[in-house]
């Protein structure tokens, strides 16, 4: 082989390492995190707490939620509540999945969620903003902007009323709406058979008081 040969594989083979690398780490986390706090420390539930019967363990520097004997679902709560601030969750779930990133959770019915879903009627898919009580505030009617195998990335923004979501950098929801003003963040297990083999898995989640 001649050198500009062996120098021209060396260079593809540095590119194919490089995108490697990238895939394997999953979405980025954008410059609005400078400063950001971890919520979840990779180690333990250390700032948790449960809610209801499903199974959080960590593993691996992962946070892995499950359904509980018999189907059974449950929440996993921060400890602390927040306000105004911008959140970014890096995740993947098995199929089938009805999960999601809860935030300013006061109660059930006082709560806003990112939604981590395939909703049939009407159609929509994770990055949906989820109100108790009013259902839907915004939808995620592409499917293609949710790497359904992969890590995605969710970011929110809360200030004030004004509530906003993107999906791997893609913004799908930009409302206003006061049911919540606080609270705090967290996750959801759903129940039902149809969930059992449901797993979501947490890589990382940062927030940035605003």
């Amino acid at each position: 082989m001649s050198r500009r040969g062996l120098a021209l594989s060396c260079v593809v083979a540095l590119m194919g390492l490089i995108g490697c690398n990238q895939c394997c780490k999953g979405p980025a986390i954008d410059k609005d995190f400078a400063g950001a706090v971890k919520l979840f420390n990779g180690k333990d539930l250390t700032g948790w707490e449960t809610s209801g019967n499903a199974k959080w363990v960590v593993e691996n520097g992962l946070l892995i939620g499950t359904q509980g004997e018999n189907n059974a679902p449950g929440d996993l709560f921060t400890t602390e509540t927040y306000s105004d601030f911008v959140a970014s969750l890096i995740y993947r779930v098995e199929w089938p999945c009805n999960s999601g990133l809860w935030f300013r959770f006061q109660s059930p019915q006082k709560a806003y969620q990112a939604d981590i879903l395939e909703y049939k009627n009407p159609e929509c898919y994770s990055g949906t903003l989820y109100c108790p009580g009013k259902m839907f505030l915004a939808m995620n009617e592409d499917k293609t902007l949710v790497n359904r195998e992969g890590w995605n990335a969710i970011k929110v923004r809360c200030e004030g009323d004004h509530l906003q979501v993107w999906i791997n950098g893609h913004q799908v929801a930009d409302v206003h709406d006061d049911t919540s003003d606080s609270g705090t963040l967290g996750f959801q297990i759903h129940p039902g058979a149809q969930f059992g083999p449901m797993k979501i898995i947490v890589k990382e989640l940062m927030l940035k008081p605003l």
